[in-house]
């Protein structure tokens, strides 16, 4: 399985971002090292504004509004996309003045307009929300 490194996040540019370096996949296959190679690329699959929900534990905090761009990982050669290997990226309207400061950095949930709930983390007082991942604190799907 491959999983995601914070290398891919750090060289991530806007809309399409591709990975650093490849990643070396090795296994034995009778007695000799096989080295495969994939090449990452993350692509804009969604791009979302509106009026949502922001939850704590499933309960409602407040309303927000929200705008927010979701990539995938796709693999570059067969451009096959990567399960779990993901990110959320954009904003809330986040107010430190009203909202309390122990939101930023605690896993949130953001409901959208749809329904759809996805799993976020406020990055700083600005309002800036980041996912990365897959799993129960980050996607809310499993």
């Amino acid at each position: 399985m491959i999983t995601p490194d914070q290398s891919v996040w750090r060289n991530a540019r806007p809309f399409v971002a591709r990975r650093a370096s490849s990643r070396a996949v090795q296994s034995q296959l009778s007695q000799a090292q096989l080295s495969v190679q994939y090449d990452c690329l993350m692509r804009l699959v969604e791009e979302n504004s509106g009026i949502g929900e922001l939850l704590l534990d499933g309960i409602a905090l407040r309303g927000v509004r929200y705008h927010l761009r979701r990539f995938q990982g796709f693999l570059e050669g067969s451009g096959m996309p990567i399960p779990g290997l993901h990110r959320i990226e954009g904003s809330i309207d986040f107010d430190p003045d009203k909202d309390p400061a122990e939101w930023i950095g605690t896993t949130l949930g953001l409901k959208l307009e749809d329904g759809r709930v996805f799993g976020i983390m406020l990055t700083g007082n600005d309002g800036r929300i980041l996912s990365e991942g897959h799993g129960p604190t980050r996607c809310l799907c499993c």
